[in-house]
């Protein structure tokens, strides 16, 4: 999880949980303590960290998709498709014809290889239940990507705010210059 820790001065960038549960202690970044350079290469971090996110987003989108329309292909099985003539994906772009031999009974992949044949209704509930968890980590992407967005706009803010201190310390010096002469 994401949490944010703000200090009484400044801004912090919200934290992100350690990897292990022995380091679950929480520390914000404070924004107001790092230079424009490190403001900049923790700003390249958060957006590579959004895009890989977003890619994965995308990917649960696509698996939670296919999980429907597997759900819509075997809603259609009924006992009037017993024997009817369809066309067996080979690869996805090569097909033999078939016929479905037994509606009742179909065959699902659970993942790394492994299938098992399962009745209709099993095979049914089997869908509806990993669709829900990719709908669920699909949902828990999400909220980490507006968080990592979030997360770049404070570091932009942050660093045009260096960019301020920075020109008005230029300003103050020429001043001075300026009065000194």
């Amino acid at each position: 999880g994401v949490r944010a820790r703000t200090s009484q001065v400044g801004r912090a960038l919200p934290a992100i949980m350690a990897s292990s549960p022995a380091d679950n202690a929480q520390k914000g970044i404070n924004l107001d303590t790092l230079s424009l350079e490190q403001l900049n290469g923790l700003k390249q971090q958060e957006e590579e960290r959004a895009q890989n996110l977003m890619g994965r987003f995308a990917q649960l989108r696509a698996a939670s998709a296919r999980l429907g329309a597997a759900k819509t292909a075997l809603g259609s099985l009924n006992a009037s498709t017993a024997d009817k003539e369809i066309m067996v994906p080979l690869t996805e772009s090569l097909y033999v014809p078939g016929k479905i031999k037994n509606p009742d009974r179909v065959t699902c992949d659970l993942g790394t290889g492994f299938y098992v044949e399962r009745s209709r209704d099993d095979a049914m509930g089997f869908l509806e239940r990993k669709q829900k968890i990719v709908d669920a980590n699909s949902e828990n992407v999400s909220g980490v990507v507006q968080t990592t967005q979030q997360n770049v706009q404070s570091i932009v803010t942050a660093m045009q705010g260096k960019m301020l201190e920075i020109r008005a310390r230029q300003e103050g010096q020429r001043a001075r210059a300026k009065d000194a002469s």
